[in-house]
């Protein structure tokens, strides 16, 4: 029995040995193994290029919205949708009957004006030559009759300013094309009443000679450099026909709203295939004339903060704030305070928050 009570008693002895020196060995392992690894790569410079597709609008070269001038009734329309005018064309007459009768009424007080001066003027003429003999006239009525003179030669000058203003209202109501082009669009019909109180335009006029496709840019490919000095573009109204558009001008400044910059190519439409405000699809290549920093488009990490990339510095984590430019092939042209040979992290979370201790695991290319 006691060799018996031995044996249990160092069998005991030995499993709490044996126990303890494993939990001791797992905590060493624990301990070795509380410093994870990361994914990571070095920092590079170079150039990305692109091909991006935009969506444009063509417009006319001219567009003008034809509104009266003065008020009055329709008398006649010469033009309809459709029709090709050429510039100065009459394209309608308003009638204004009390504006021919104030112009008919100006134009009285113009002559009686004008007779009133011409017998001043002849009155001074033959006061001023009886003056020439001394004594005969008194020098204070020469200078009445020439005072009324000038005074008459005011009136009729007053008299020539409004009925020229009023023969300038009477030819508003000939209304006539600003330039060649087409009558697109039409909201009147005789015996319209127009004027300047009217919301519509009474006819429209385009000139789709030749169209302007404008594109809308992004601000981050407005400082890239386009190689080419013009586009193809299609339209859905004729699928698979390319055409040919040469750039003509850039805004210079961006809309504050979608921040954008305007592009602007003009097309000749000779044979008139193509109307004005169609959608067409532009595709522009896009590079920069410089080398700048290219990472993985898994690197940058957006929250509703801030974008940044995770970079390892002395095996610690830092967030670099960083802008985005142009993007293409799961790579991502950033900006932002980096330096070549940069070591970051190939996948950017903010779960990884900043000063937590990595060891870098370079990945094998």
């Amino acid at each position: 029995m006691k060799n018996i009570t031995g044996i249990l008693v160092f069998i005991i002895v030995t499993t709490i040995v044996a126990t303890g020196c494993k939990n001791n060995a797992t905590k060493k392992e624990t301990q070795t193994d509380k410093t994870d690894s990361v994914a990571v790569f070095i920092l590079q410079k170079g150039t990305l290029n692109k091909e991006i597709s935009f969506p444009g609008e063509l417009i006319p070269i001219e567009r003008a919205e034809i509104f009266a001038k003065v008020s009055g009734y329709v008398s006649s329309i010469k033009v309809d949708i459709g029709d090709v005018v050429k510039k100065g064309q009459v394209i309608a007459i308003l009638d204004a009957p009390e504006m021919i009768a104030s112009y008919s009424q100006v134009n009285s007080d113009m002559q009686a004006a004008k007779s009133k001066y011409i017998g001043s003027l002849d009155a001074y003429n033959r006061i001023t030559n009886a003056a020439k003999v001394e004594g005969t006239i008194a020098s204070g009525e020469l200078e009445r009759i020439k005072s009324q003179m000038i005074a008459d030669s005011a009136s009729l000058e007053a008299a020539k300013s409004k009925l020229k203003a009023y023969a300038q209202l009477k030819d508003y109501l000939v209304i006539r094309a600003p330039f060649s082009g087409e009558v697109t669009q039409r909201n009147i019909d005789p015996g319209t009443l127009v004027g300047t109180i009217n919301a519509k335009p009474m006819l429209i006029i385009e000139n789709n000679s030749t169209l302007r496709l404008r594109l809308a840019v992004p601000e981050a490919y407005t400082s890239a450099n386009s190689n080419i000095s013009s586009v193809h573009f299609t339209v859905d109204a004729y699928p698979g026909v390319l055409y040919d558009a040469k750039l003509s001008r850039k805004a210079g400044a961006l809309n504050l709203v979608n921040r954008t910059e305007t592009w602007e190519f003009i097309y000749p439409n000779k044979d008139k295939q193509l109307k004005s405000g169609m959608f067409a699809n532009a595709t522009l290549k896009f590079s920069r004339p410089t080398t700048t920093f290219i990472v993985p488009a898994s690197a940058v990490m957006t929250n509703l903060e801030r974008r940044f990339v995770i970079r390892l510095k002395n095996g610690r984590t830092e967030w670099v704030d960083v802008r985005n430019g142009i993007v293409a092939d799961n790579k991502t042209e950033i900006f932002g305070s980096l330096s070549e040979e940069d070591t970051l992290l190939e996948r950017g979370t903010d779960e990884i928050k900043q000063d937590k201790k990595f060891i870098p695991k370079f990945q094998s290319k």
